[in-house]
């Protein structure tokens, strides 16, 4: 992984905590499985899912909200499947 990718991935990480214990906890488990092997073409999309408000977040990632976005809601569905 190059270094450019790898700063990419380190703030998509840091993007992932948040203020919620359910999200840290989530993520966590997404990123244990997932590591390193997130695809590039992944990478905007689980950006865009982060700048959702917590609260926002933890209703598409439990499953109780939704958005109108089929990538995002992908995303979601991989998250909560970790």
């Amino acid at each position: 992984m190059d270094t450019e990718r790898r700063a990419r991935i380190d703030r998509l990480k840091w993007h992932c905590r948040r203020a919620l214990l359910e999200l840290d906890l989530l993520f966590q488990r997404f990123w244990q499985r997932h590591g390193d092997s997130l695809d590039p073409q992944d990478e905007p999309v689980l950006a865009r899912l982060l700048e959702m408000e917590d609260h926002d977040l933890w209703a598409v990632l439990n499953g109780t909200g939704r958005v109108n976005d089929h990538e995002l809601m992908a995303m979601a569905d991989r998250i909560r499947a970790a």
